[in-house]
C-alpha cells in the first residue's frame, strides 16, 4: 500500500473531500476566519478579472461575485470532487479549471495570462510546494493587480496546550500552517518589486498578506 507521501496530491485531495464536500462550507465557517475581510477589501470593479487558486466549493468566488458585481470570475482547484460542487454553485458565470497550483498554464486554462486580482484562501496550508504556488500566483498579476492571501497563522497568542491541540487537529486534515509565509512574501515582493501589506489576526490565528504590482 502506498504511503501518503507517495499518493499524488490530486488523489489525496479527492479522497479527503469526497465525503466532506457537501458539508465543507457549513463546518469551515466556524474556523476559517479572515476570508470575508479579504473579500471586502478586493476592490474588484466591473470588468476586472479575479482568479481564486484553490477555489474549492466556490464559496469565496460566490461571495466575490455578490460583493463585486461585474467582476470576471475564474477558479482553479486540483480536486475534481470540490470542482463538482463549485460548478453547480457558480454556473456559467465563472470559468473553472482543474490544475496544479504550482505551475498551471493560465493562458491555456482560462484564455488569459494575467489577472487583476488573485486570491488564495486557506489553500497554502494544504499545498506541499506552497512556496512555488505563492511565487507563481505573484507572476500572474496584471499591471496594477494584487494578490490576496489568507491562511492560518502561528497561533502564538493562544495558550500552549490549545496551540498544540490546534496543530494536532489540523494535521488530521493534512493542514500545516505556514509560519514562514510572511518571510517568503517579503522575498517575493523584493524579487518582483511588489508592494507588501500584512495583517495578523487576533491571537495569531490567521495571517493576511497582499502583494500589489
Amino acid at each position: 500500500m502506498a504511503s501518503l507521501a507517495e499518493v499524488p496530491h490530486s488523489a489525496l485531495m479527492d479522497a479527503v473531500y469526497r465525503r466532506q464536500k457537501h458539508i465543507y462550507d457549513a463546518t469551515r465557517k466556524y474556523y476559517l476566519f479572515g476570508r470575508d475581510g479579504l473579500i471586502a477589501g478586493l476592490e474588484a470593479g466591473p470588468g476586472m478579472s479575479v482568479l481564486e487558486i484553490g477555489c474549492g466549493t466556490g464559496r469565496n468566488l460566490d461571495c466575490i461575485g455578490r460583493s463585486w458585481p461585474g467582476a470576471r470570475l475564474h477558479g482553479l482547484d486540483i480536486s475534481d470532487e470540490m470542482l463538482s460542487v463549485a460548478r453547480g454553485r457558480l454556473g456559467p458565470d465563472c470559468r473553472l479549471a482543474r490544475g496544479d497550483a504550482t505551475d498551471f498554464d493560465a493562458q491555456a486554462l482560462f484564455g488569459c495570462g494575467t489577472f487583476d486580482r488573485v486570491v488564495i484562501s486557506y489553500a497554502l496550508s494544504m499545498i506541499p510546494q506552497w512556496q512555488l504556488t505563492l511565487g507563481h500566483a505573484a507572476s500572474l498579476l496584471a499591471p496594477g493587480g494584487s494578490l490576496h492571501v489568507v491562511d492560518f497563522g502561528d497561533f502564538s497568542g493562544l495558550p500552549g496546550p490549545l496551540r498544540t491541540l490546534m496543530h494536532q487537529w489540523l494535521t488530521r486534515f493534512h493542514v500545516t500552517p505556514r509560519e514562514e509565509m510572511n518571510a517568503v512574501a517579503v522575498r517575493i515582493a523584493a524579487d518582483r518589486k511588489l508592494t507588501l501589506r500584512t495583517l495578523r489576526g487576533r491571537y495569531g490565528y490567521f495571517r493576511r498578506i497582499s502583494l500589489r504590482r
